[in-house]
């Protein structure tokens, strides 16, 4: 693959809202081209055989059981609320 133009950096850097100066284009074209040539250094890999994985651990999800559970009274809840009415939270309304 060819290298990494800096026409390329500045259009990436135009998407992303960025300005950089020419010294700045300069070392980002450096430092990119070289992180594409490291990913491109995998494609030489025999990976024939290799099944397509997530995470290179074995991980699985720990998730406890879904049981319900009562939960506070209202009455407690809305204690602590300044302004409520009818068991409900009364916030400003933000709509005209």
């Amino acid at each position: 693959m060819s290298k990494i133009s800096k026409e390329e950096v500045k259009h990436v850097a135009h998407l992303a809202r960025l300005q950089f100066s020419e010294e700045e284009i300069e070392k980002f074209t450096k430092q990119l081209d070289a992180i594409i040539q490291y990913a491109e250094q995998l494609n030489e890999l025999d990976t024939t055989g290799v099944r397509p994985t997530s995470h290179v651990l074995d991980m699985k999800n720990v998730m406890r059981e879904d049981v319900p559970e009562p939960g506070m009274p209202r009455e407690e809840i809305l204690k602590n609320a300044p302004d409520h009415q009818d068991g409900l939270f009364r916030v400003p309304s933000i709509l005209e």
